[in-house]
């Protein structure tokens, strides 16, 4: 049986580069859509293909979320602060 080696790491992508992915397939799926040009059949397995894209995206979001919350404070993670709209953004 071979062994895998660094260059196999395609098979199984980091959370980033699988956040990435879903969400430009993702993207060209909204955009294909919204051309209208699709039919019935063909819009709900988009659809249905776009929901589970949009979920890998979320998990892969929440990984990352709590890969910070590890780095901010090892010992405490659950102490830290959950990501929210209005400490993302700053409009002022």
């Amino acid at each position: 049986m071979p062994r895998k080696t660094s260059s196999d790491n395609a098979e199984d992508p980091s959370p980033v580069a699988d956040f990435e992915h879903s969400l430009g397939a993702l993207e060209a799926l909204v955009e294909k859509m919204e051309q209208g040009q699709m039919s019935l059949e063909d819009s709900l397995s988009a659809y249905e293909r776009g929901v589970g894209l949009y979920r890998r995206c979320q998990q892969a979001l929440e990984q990352a979320e709590l890969r910070v919350r590890l780095l901010s404070d090892p010992e405490h993670p659950e102490a830290s602060e959950p990501f929210d709209d209005d400490t993302r953004r700053s409009d002022g």
